[in-house]
């Protein structure tokens, strides 16, 4: 747990009093969310949920995008320029057992929304219900895309190329994640780079098994392997520019059944994260040329699967102000704004942003007063709602800033 945050002291003073009147709402309809936790592409009654929620306000909607996404369109009344923000939440949970033994639970056994994408989608629908009621202040259009899948294999794309950033067209993007990293009501937003690419590789050493006390009649494959995983993280140490900041990890070994058996094949899994979109295709190149190499020295073979899940996150520096102009005048937190914020964590919201500009940012959810900052992917993660209100405030004046050209 996060021990090292200042006192959680927020403010909501700036947070509008209807917004704040709408709070209990955020947190029953988050913890609806947290109750019935669904993998990608598998958010049936997540979906359910937001659509009934939409329909009943009269909020126009699509639904069954890219399976069980959704797009809510919100038009303003007044005159203006005609531009088009969306507002982009990601639904889905993580399989994870929950421990946390609170009422709102997961009912559903080995799946819990451990990364607050149930807060997201609480956050959205409370910004597409005030904005609705309030359309009459507003010139533009609101779009609000409830994603599937940012936990993998990736609603983003899918929902892009079902065209949710068309029809009509969008001009830029925002999005928030909750973030207990930091103090409750703090923001982490800058342009450039906030997240990272996510490549990953399986590989398969093929070596020549044998006894234990001949290895000279074998290929060893953990020891291949072994130099294998030591030489991977030369990558980063001596090809990388010291600048450019760049993780290789192998997570996953396994090898071996038996003491005195020398195991014929090692089986490794890993993954790579990096910021700088310039490095795409290196690494792929870098490792496989690692591995051949390493078992060429051995005489063994390998059979390699590499793949690129999601580019970096990279943040538009107009959006980017557009957004830290906003949080400055809601956040009244001890750390406030935080623009050193990043991670190597990846995300698919970066597919929406390749194709119009915009901004993602973090919005700190951690109270370690409320024993509320677990790690995300914790099976004991959960976060302080009183973030609900704040999400929506932030996301309301972006809009309203946004489409009045300020």
């Amino acid at each position: 747990m996060v021990s090292s945050f200042p006192d959680s002291a927020v403010d909501l003073s700036a947070v509008r009093l209807e917004i704040r009147a709408l709070q209990p709402q955020l947190v029953e309809w988050r913890r609806q969310l947290h109750q019935k936790p669904e993998l990608g592409f598998q958010e049936r009654l997540t979906a359910q949920l937001v659509s009934r929620k939409l329909q009943a306000w009269g909020i126009d909607h699509e639904t069954g995008i890219a399976e069980t996404g959704i797009v809510a369109i919100i038009q303003g009344n007044q005159p203006g320029p005609d531009k088009v923000l969306a507002i982009r939440a990601d639904m889905d949970a993580l399989p994870i057992q929950e421990l946390n033994d609170v009422s709102y639970k997961s009912q559903h056994d080995g799946v819990m929304h451990a990364c607050g994408h149930d807060g997201h989608t609480a956050i959205a629908l409370g910004t597409a219900y005030h904005l609705h009621k309030h359309r009459h202040n507003l010139s533009g259009t609101v779009k609000i895309i409830f994603q599937p899948a940012e936990e993998g294999p990736g609603g983003a794309k899918p929902m892009i190329k079902q065209g949710v950033l068309k029809n009509p067209d969008v001009d830029a993007i925002i999005g928030l994640h909750l973030w207990n990293n930091l103090p409750l009501g703090t923001v982490g937003v800058r342009p450039g780079a906030l997240m990272a690419s996510v490549e990953c590789f399986n590989c398969t050493i093929l070596g020549q098994g044998g006894h234990g006390a001949m290895p000279h009649q074998t290929i060893d494959s953990i020891v291949v392997a072994a130099q294998v995983v030591n030489a991977l993280q030369t990558i980063v140490a001596r090809n990388v520019n010291p600048i450019d900041s760049a993780v290789v990890t192998v997570g996953e070994l396994h090898a071996g059944t038996k003491l005195n058996v020398i195991a014929d094949t090692a089986r490794m899994s890993g993954t790579i994260r990096y910021f700088n979109p310039d490095l795409a295709g290196f690494f792929h190149q870098r490792v496989e040329s690692i591995i051949a190499g390493v078992c060429q020295s051995h005489g063994a073979k390998y059979d390699l699967e590499y793949w690129s899940l999601y580019p970096p996150v990279i943040n538009d520096a107009h959006m980017a102000e557009l957004v830290r102009s906003v949080a400055a005048a809601v956040v009244e937190t001890p750390l406030g704004i935080v623009p050193t914020c990043q991670t190597m964590g990846g995300e698919d919201m970066s597919f929406f942003l390749q194709e119009v500009p915009g901004c993602y940012f973090f919005l700190g959810a951690a109270n370690p007063q409320k024993n509320l900052a677990y790690p995300h992917h914790h099976p004991r993660f959960d976060f302080d709602e009183t973030a609900l209100a704040m999400g929506v405030e932030i996301f309301v004046r972006c809009v309203e800033k946004f489409l009045s050209n300020e």
